[in-house]
């Protein structure tokens, strides 16, 4: 991009920042927070409980769920970056680009997470149950979740044009997933299983779809929340027709981001990495605490104790990235935690508190990571405006979303085909003690592979320490001050 160009676009934005609306404050942070929970509330649910329901409430084989998930996964990666370029090319509504998809999708989205979990399809033949499941879950993820995550996403860089307030959004956001995380974790093993007569939890079916009820409600106030307390105040300049991407364009740019640019590269390798341990982690949870230790309060526990971290570290992580640096405090971070969970998987430990206290620990290196990671993003944009001299914050998001994507697609399959392996019966009462075993080293092996591949990713393929990212503020703070 040209020099003069590059000042009239900052320039057009500066001037839309400066109408006369509210300014920015608590409740665009709450809005924004209320966003996460929202999309969390059928997001989490699903990921920790929904092979669960499948193949304990529907009796489908762990390797049917596993390809369902693996399939849905390859498709969210191209619907996101179909509503990305949606998003982009409508014409805003009169409230704004991003908040009207907000509204437009909230409905559908809290529908179709509700129909994931009707329990009367457990009396249905299997092709018929299969039919359900690829279409409800496919209308959820792929379509309604994903046509209402890209806006929200999306959205920030127009809320604010202030470093320090995409932060506060970034900060408030992962709270509002520990929030939702809490809730989710705790309550729903609470509510659907019970203790029978032989001492054995077993499952309620009709409270999956109590819950998902309850969670619909909850979910449909919070969108309203973040539709009704943000504010889009920067308004993006509109895009010539004849400048409009083909959808093979936007595949040729998205090559070109993953190849070129080394900082978004090792961000997406750690994604791919952190999400394959979380989301495999997150679904095998619910069968470690309920097959191998027979204690689903720990499986309550373990969500809390989980969310409580992000909480006890979000005060302090923006001090602690600022102090020793993002990319340098994320790899101790990541290690430590690897290194804990390595420990859990030599220990075999069989006392549930012992174990509750060693993986409190161990998550404590992840959930940091996760907190400033939106602040990685922002870096790395930064590194691409320094790089080109152009805004491509649109494109950024939607590399990074792929990448998630895939990470999803990987862990999605691999749980269900995990299961499989390991000779879990999907449908029965008790499972033996080998199965169990399997599932105490799958859910401790994982982590710390997984946390150990983010941390390696970070220290050799990340190239943004802490003094290159402060080179680059100064060159981008250089580049404004000469274009005012």
């Amino acid at each position: 991009m040209a020099k003069e160009s590059y000042v009239e676009e900052n320039s057009t934005l500066a001037t839309a920042a400066k109408k006369d609306v509210r300014p920015f404050g608590m409740k665009d942070k709450i809005g924004y927070m209320a966003g996460d929970m929202a999309n969390d509330m059928f997001f989490i649910f699903a990921s920790s409980f929904l092979m669960v329901y499948y193949t304990n409430v529907l009796g489908i084989s762990g390797a049917a769920v596993g390809t369902l998930f693996l399939v849905a996964r390859i498709v969210d990666a191209f619907t996101d970056i179909g509503m990305g370029r949606i998003v982009d090319t409508f014409k805003p509504a009169k409230d704004g680009r991003f908040r009207p998809w907000i509204r437009r999708v909230a409905p559908f989205a809290v529908i179709g997470g509700f129909l994931m979990f009707v329990y009367v399809v457990k009396d249905w033949s299997m092709p018929a149950k299969m039919i359900y499941v690829y279409a409800t879950y496919l209308f959820w993820g792929s379509f309604c979740y994903t046509g209402i995550n890209i806006p929200y996403g999306s959205m920030a860089s127009v809320i604010s044009d202030k470093a320090e307030e995409h932060a506060a959004l970034s900060t408030f956001r992962s709270v509002g997933a520990s929030i939702a995380s809490i809730v989710i974790s705790f309550a729903v093993p609470l509510v659907v299983y019970t203790t029978n007569s032989s001492g054995n939890q077993v499952i309620i079916p009709e409270r999956f779809t109590m819950v998902a009820g309850v969670f619909a409600i909850i979910a449909l106030v919070l969108y309203a929340l973040l539709y009704f307390w943000s504010t889009e105040r920067i308004q993006l300049p509109e895009k010539d027709a004849s400048e409009t991407e083909s959808m093979g364009e936007q595949m040729k740019t998205i090559v070109k981001g993953l190849t070129t640019n080394r900082a978004l590269l090792g961000i997406i390798a750690a994604a791919i990495f952190l999400l394959l341990a979380q989301l495999l982690v997150g679904s095998m949870n619910a069968y470690l605490y309920t097959v191998y230790f027979t204690n689903t309060s720990g499986l309550a526990i373990a969500g809390v104790l989980g969310t409580v971290g992000v909480l006890l570290l979000a005060p302090f992580a923006s001090k602690i990235a600022a102090r020793f640096g993002k990319k340098e405090s994320g790899t101790i971070a990541l290690i430590f935690s690897a290194v804990m969970y390595g420990i859990l998987f030599f220990l075999k430990l069989d006392n549930v508190w012992a174990f509750l206290t060693f993986s409190f620990l161990g998550n404590l290196g992840m959930n940091y990571f996760n907190i400033i990671i939106w602040a990685f993003i922002s870096d790395i944009i930064d590194f691409q405006e320094v790089r080109t001299g152009n805004h491509e914050d649109g494109t950024i998001y939607a590399v990074y979303s792929f990448s998630r994507k895939i990470g999803q697609a990987f862990a999605g399959g691999l749980g269900g085909f995990a299961l499989t392996a390991i000779g879990f019966v999907s449908g029965a009462a008790s499972q033996s003690q080998a199965v169990a075993d399997n599932i105490y080293r799958v859910a401790t092996g994982v982590p710390a592979l997984g946390y150990l591949m983010v941390a390696l990713a970070l220290a050799f393929i990340y190239p943004l320490g802490k003094k290159q990212v402060e080179e680059n503020t100064r060159i981008l703070q250089e580049r404004r001050a000469a274009g005012e």
